[in-house]
């Protein structure tokens, strides 16, 4: 007795519908996420509990106020990196040992301060000193038992 072969059904994952699911997730990840770019950070600047020390004659003080403008010793300056160097080397007048304060208003751009401390870090400045302010109000000092009023 001879046997037909019966012929088989080639058995095949349908893979459509799940290409069409991972694309959906895929656009629905990529409208859902939002991408932020922050190109600020905010810093607190450090506030200084001492008491203020007077300026001895030969300490060279680089004040940077709000707008970025540099000023040596009460003297403008321009704000460049080469004038910066310039003026500093000229006050300076070869002493080596010269203590250099940088003050930085606190809302003086980030460029202009750094500017200024790769300068003095050019010239061989070794005493550099960021000047800091004092708390606003007295409350500060006086939580910490302190008294402001000394």
């Amino acid at each position: 007795m001879k046997f037909r072969r019966q012929k088989r059904m080639e058995l095949a994952v349908n893979l459509t519908p799940l290409i069409d699911v991972v694309f959906l997730l895929l656009i629905f990840f990529m409208v859902s996420t939002s991408f932020s770019n922050r190109t600020e950070v905010a810093v607190e600047l450090p506030e200084a509990e001492g008491r203020a020390v007077s300026m001895d004659e030969s300490v060279l003080e680089l004040r940077i106020d709000a707008q970025g403008q540099y000023s040596l010793n009460g003297e403008p300056i321009p704000p460049r990196a080469l004038a910066v160097r310039g003026a500093l080397r000229a006050a300076a007048a070869g002493r080596e040992q010269v203590p250099l304060t940088i003050a930085a208003d606190g809302e003086a751009p980030h460029r202009t301060v750094v500017l200024a401390i790769d300068a003095a870090n050019s010239l061989g400045f070794d005493q550099l000193t960021i000047a800091t302010q004092q708390p606003a109000t007295g409350a500060y000092l006086g939580e910490q038992g302190i008294d402001p009023d000394v």
